[in-house]
């Protein structure tokens, strides 16, 4: 006995194949409809009944056309379907042929001229032609139809950034103003004094106490630098203004000396 064939899975949940169907569970009747075939109108609907049959237009039994397409229109009346009036015109229209086929007619008469089939066989035949028409217009490539290519060569752009014509004038006035901005940006540092104007007084009047002429020069210092010198100025005109020394000069540009009074 070979391997049993394996049992395809009814379906897929979270990924999981279900072989079995559970014991409780419920399917209503109406819960799956599949609807095969469509059609656009009560014409379209004929054709499709007749082609069925496989018979040809002219040779309809309009008796069975007319009880398939009650029935079809009962289907949809009982699927709670919003039934179109021209299939209910239609259905008129059939029945009223029906019943004039099963009248007698005049012998008189011509077979084709009475034959009440003949103006649906009309509007049959015509449906039919313009939906083969249909049929083929759809069949034709919609490229070049409906739809055309477009096609577009995207053009060469050289872009060129000339240089910017810039004198030196305005340059130096650009260098200016980012000297000035830096300025504002520059933090104002306070020092405390390094030398004091009141203590150069004292040194100053204790080297001149104990001599009677001292060069001004002799009383700079040279690692006090340019500070020193104005403090030494500053303390020099002090004592003048106190009367406390006296500045004595030979001649025009000569050797300043100083003398405590």
């Amino acid at each position: 006995m070979g391997d049993r064939q394996q049992e395809l899975p009814f379906a897929y949940v979270a990924g999981e194949a279900v072989t079995e169907l559970p014991k409780d569970l419920y399917i209503p009747p109406d819960a799956l409809e599949i609807f095969l075939e469509a059609f656009e109108g009560p014409l379209d609907l004929l054709l499709y009944l007749i082609k069925r049959q496989n018979v040809d237009i002219l040779d309809i039994n309009v008796a069975d056309i007319t009880d398939q397409y009650m029935s079809y229109v009962d289907l949809m009346e009982a699927s709670q379907f919003e039934l179109a009036s021209e299939y209910l015109v239609m259905a008129a229209m059939l029945a009223e042929i029906k019943s004039r086929i099963l009248l007698p007619r005049q012998e008189e008469e011509g077979a084709e001229e009475g034959d009440p089939r003949m103006e649906l066989i009309r509007r049959l035949q015509e449906y039919e032609r313009y939906k083969q028409a249909a049929q083929d217009i759809d069949s034709i490539p919609r490229m070049d139809r409906e739809l055309y290519r477009a096609n577009a060569t995207i053009p060469e752009i050289e872009r060129v950034t000339p240089d910017p014509d810039v004198d030196l004038q305005q340059i130096l006035l650009s260098l200016a103003g980012v000297l000035r901005r830096a300025d504002n940006y520059e933090h104002h540092h306070i020092q405390m004094e390094t030398l004091s104007t009141r203590e150069k007084m004292s040194e100053i009047l204790v080297r001149i106490t104990s001599q009677k002429f001292v060069p001004l020069v002799s009383l700079l210092i040279r690692g006090e630098g340019r500070l020193g010198v104005v403090v030494t100025f500053l303390a020099v005109m002090e004592l003048m203004k106190d009367s406390l020394v006296e500045i004595v000069q030979t001649e025009p540009f000569g050797p300043i000396h100083l003398k405590a009074r």
